[in-house]
């Protein structure tokens, strides 16, 4: 009897080791892919940036990528700031309504959000859904079909060819975009504080201009051009590290969209302390 419960603790507790070899086996193996990825995202990076200075420059190619980026996003990125603006005036005279005189803060509230934050992270999620999977989906079909490999034969370098352009277009194609969806985005909120909640159209005016700072808006300038930059990088490197297949192009094309958006996200908090908290 003694001997049997003795066989049964020492299963009991090989069994035991085995499982948490398991588990710290698995651990190990996802911290390992996860390093080689980011490995391998900064080799891409650190090649896509230096031959964005380097000749030659397919200017042809690079004024395409900003009519691709910039002119065709615009109304996904107009349609989305200025709907933001009227529900976010909506929004804030529900609450300042309930404050003696708080309506007047309506059009601070709404000129400070949509250029600090919303503005740039509502276009930077626009683009990747639009632009960021359109260059995955372009990339991975010319890995996939071996175009990419044709341009290597016939000695043009597709980090040039393909992604210098595209980096190009997209860090500086976002920030304009932000701008033109600051003006649509405090015009949606004027629309919405003087036609329907019954606003007076130069006191709205005014409190737009008192506390808007030029700081507020090259900030969100400046993270436009980080999220511009990070979406078109994710794009090309998803499309051109793209596996064979169909489904390889669908994955590149899914992981390009969220890893953007989830960057975006990251990077703009950080941006975000770096800009109005660190003094």
């Amino acid at each position: 009897m003694t001997a049997n419960n003795t066989s049964s603790s020492d299963q009991q507790s090989v069994s035991l080791v085995g499982h948490c070899q398991g588990i710290l086996q698995g651990i190990g193996t996802t911290t390992l892919h996860f390093f080689a990825a980011v490995g391998r995202l900064s080799e891409f990076t650190g090649s896509s940036v230096a031959h964005c200075f380097t000749r030659p420059f397919y200017l042809r190619l690079l004024l395409r990528q900003l009519v691709d980026i910039g002119y065709y996003s615009l109304p996904v990125v107009g349609l989305t700031t200025f709907f933001t603006g009227m529900v976010l005036a909506l929004q804030s005279h529900s609450g300042f309504s309930r404050i003696t005189g708080g309506e007047s803060a309506i059009a601070t509230v709404v000129v400070l959000s949509i250029t600090r934050e919303l503005a740039p992270v509502l276009a930077g999620l626009m683009v990747a859904g639009r632009v960021g999977a359109a260059i995955a989906a372009e990339l991975g079909t010319m890995r996939v079909t071996e175009q990419i490999d044709a341009l290597t034969t016939l000695s043009t370098n597709p980090y040039k060819y393909l992604i210098a352009p595209r980096l190009i277009a997209g860090t500086l194609m976002l920030p304009l975009l932000v701008l033109v969806g600051d003006v649509i985005g405090v015009f949606g909120g004027y629309v919405v504080s003087v036609y329907s909640l019954g606003s007076v159209p130069e006191h709205y005016l005014h409190n737009t201009w008192e506390y808007l700072e030029r700081a507020d808006v090259t900030s969100g300038l400046w993270k436009a051009a980080v999220f511009g930059f990070i979406v078109t990088l994710l794009g090309c490197y998803n499309g051109f590290n793209s596996e064979r297949g169909a489904q390889g192009v669908g994955a590149a094309t899914t992981n390009a969209v969220v890893s953007a958006s989830i960057l975006i996200l990251i990077f703009d908090y950080f941006l975000t302390q770096i800009f109005f908290t660190v003094k």
